[in-house]
């Protein structure tokens, strides 16, 4: 954590899980942004500009300045390392609490986005684009499941927060993912419901999710 006043932020995307808890993470360290609200499968992340800026293709992407980096838990965390205080951290410090922190953060970002999630928004949403499958929707519906006991176990003693007893990154990841879920129909045990609506009460979550939300072009 250092005190460095923040260039020009710049945010690329709205209208996914991934880009809201980029927003999220800007509303919770209280920093001014712009936001360019360009949207996946438009024509909009193919334009010359911004494959120059993001050869992947994909959002969200961060600038600062002249910095650059993707990945919504790697600019979480980036912003949490360069512009939190003690008071508002989104990631420990402490090496026992960071390692923790770092497994809840692959836990979610693969074995419930990539693994589980994600499949099933390829095969059903966007079945027009990569095939339909109700095979695949049920098998990764069926691994969602198998793989949120880790969470759910976790959760069972009544802990407000994944790790050290404060919101974390981790927290981000795994409330949009329990919040996709949900979207989709897939069921949620008690203890993780219970813990994605205390989370999404922040304002901070509330004030990403205005944030992400594509602008009408009527």
């Amino acid at each position: 954590m250092t005190d460095i006043t923040p260039q020009r932020l710049v945010l690329w995307g709205v209208g996914t899980s991934r880009t809201v808890r980029a927003h999220w993470a800007l509303h919770e360290l209280d920093l001014d942004y712009e936001c360019r609200a360009i949207l996946p499968r438009t024509g909009e992340t193919l334009t010359a500009e911004y494959t120059e800026l993001n050869p992947r293709q994909k959002i969200p992407l961060l600038q600062d300045g002249d910095f650059k980096i993707a990945e919504s838990p790697a600019i979480a965390a980036y912003l949490s390392n360069t512009y939190g205080t003690r008071e508002t951290a989104l990631n420990p410090s402490e090496p026992r609490e960071y390692a923790t922190w770092l497994e809840w953060c692959f836990y979610a970002a693969t074995e419930l986005d990539a693994t589980s999630l994600y499949v099933m928004r390829r095969h059903g949403a966007l079945k027009h684009i990569y095939g339909e499958s109700q095979v695949a929707l049920e098998s990764a519906a069926a691994y969602f499941a198998t793989q949120l006991r880790h969470a759910e176990h976790a959760l069972q003693d009544g802990r407000p927060f994944l790790v050290g007893g404060r919101l974390t990154t981790a927290d981000m990841l795994l409330t949009t993912c329990l919040a996709w879920a949900v979207g989709y129909q897939v069921p949620v045990t008690a203890a993780c419901h219970t813990y994605m609506e205390r989370i999404t009460s922040r304002p901070a979550y509330s004030a990403s999710l205005a944030a992400n939300t594509p602008r009408s072009t009527v």
